[in-house]
């Protein structure tokens, strides 16, 4: 397990106040692009090593690592995880809130098999009860890839007159169950990049920017 300990300190807190600016940038010289983010990241799913990252791209927040996987061959059954927490600092004169939650699940489940993908996103500080549902359940028979795209609305961050500190984070776990399936069979569920550009980019998450 790989953890980012500790507080993220006053110089880290910088994220959303990059993306802010970049707003009030985008009136005269367009937005900031591909802006790198700190993240601190826990969990038996997370890479071994210092490799994952945020990328911010107008108002798009990308969550660059190597693939998050669970796999099972009978009769386990497997879960892994990666939680991540990312510093946001708003800047004062905007209200800012998370409006959109995209990733792209592999499953390969064989028969007597099952599996599921969960995702929450926490912000600030409780968790974001989504529009739609973000978490799946694949049963036997699924062997396919597909996008999922969930709408949520959280609590928006005030910071109409003062800039306010907070963290954004992201809750993922994948299970692979294959107490049943057949000898020499394995059941996967795995979060694959969404694109490739800036590296493999396993989430993104949408901010909505409303100047006060």
């Amino acid at each position: 397990m790989k953890t980012l300990t500790g507080l993220i300190s006053s110089l880290t807190l910088l994220s959303l106040n990059v993306v802010g600016l970049s707003q009030v940038q985008a009136q005269t010289t367009g937005l900031i692009f591909n802006q790198n983010v700190p993240v601190s990241f826990s969990g038996t799913g997370c890479p071994s090593s210092n490799t994952i990252q945020g990328v911010l791209n107008g108002d798009t927040l990308s969550i660059t690592f190597s693939a998050l996987e669970a796999k099972a061959s009978r009769p386990n059954v497997v879960s892994k995880s990666c939680n991540f927490r990312i510093g946001l600092n708003v800047p004062s004169g905007f209200n800012v809130q998370p409006i959109q939650l995209k990733y792209f699940v592999f499953k390969d489940v064989p028969r007597g098999g099952s599996g599921d993908a969960s995702v929450k996103v926490v912000f600030p500080g409780e968790v974001v009860q989504p529009i739609e549902n973000p978490n799946r359940t694949f049963m036997p028979g699924f062997s396919d890839t597909g996008i999922i795209i969930v709408d949520i609305k959280s609590r928006t961050i005030n910071a109409c007159s003062r800039a306010v500190n907070s963290v954004f984070g992201i809750n993922s776990t994948l299970r692979a169950n294959a107490r049943n399936i057949p000898a020499n069979q394995e059941t996967q569920i795995r979060i694959d990049p969404i694109e490739t550009t800036i590296g493999d980019v396993l989430f993104q998450i949408k901010f909505d920017f409303n100047p006060c």
